[in-house]
């Protein structure tokens, strides 16, 4: 797994938290940027994160990981940009990027595995995504390294939706627990639902709120 990168786009604005920033709300008792991560980090593979700059608050959350923190000044363009800087930056060699979105405090470790074993089960490279138990395509996704040159060309606020349908031909789904491959969190609001469903099932650890 060594020569697969997990990317994590963090460069956005968080316009729809109203104010807040919602990569540094509460997961686990750490900014939800830093347990995304650290269940990154858990699959030894290379991670990347994607700040609008070097002395972001969020750059702070991520102090101690073994991660490669990628500028992008030109953040406000969309999530093209993080995904061109992103994948420009990792290091030679890598058969694959896994971007992992960094909203997504349902997923697990064990989640990103499964994506990245899909890709190596196979003799040939094929796109892995994972979807939810029913077949709703989700996140994470896998990109082989023959889509970095597209992903270099991307622009927009669209992310790498263009590549995907591009391929879809060799596209392969991995079918994840429940909806956490379509859980994220953007809005207040989801927050307080998410957390007032942590706390219906016991799980008020998990999903503490922000100091």
């Amino acid at each position: 797994m060594r020569d697969i990168a997990i990317l994590i786009p963090a460069a956005g604005s968080s316009s729809r938290m109203r104010g807040k920033d919602k990569l540094l709300e509460t997961v686990c008792g750490v900014p939800l940027l830093r347990h995304m991560a650290m269940t990154a980090i858990a699959t030894g593979a290379h991670v990347s994160v994607t700040l609008p700059d070097h002395d972001h608050p969020r750059a702070k959350a991520l102090a101690g990981l073994p991660v490669q923190v990628i500028s992008v000044p030109d953040a406000d363009e969309g999530m093209s940009s993080s995904l061109r800087r992103g994948v420009g930056m990792l290091p030679r060699g890598m058969r694959a990027v896994v971007i992992l979105p960094a909203d997504m405090p349902e997923l697990e470790t064990s989640d990103i595995l499964q994506v990245m074993t899909g890709f190596c089960s196979v003799p040939y490279p094929m796109l892995q995504q994972a979807s939810t138990e029913d077949g709703t395509p989700g996140h994470p996704v896998l990109f082989p390294a023959d889509c970095f040159s597209a992903m270099a060309q991307l622009t927009g606020d669209q992310g790498a939706r263009e590549v995907l349908r591009s391929n879809k031909h060799r596209l392969r789904q991995v079918a994840l627990p429940g909806e956490r491959a379509l859980l994220d969190l953007d809005t207040p609001e989801a927050w307080d639902a998410w957390r007032g469903e942590c706390s219906d099932n016991g799980d008020e650890k998990i999903c503490m709120p922000a100091e």
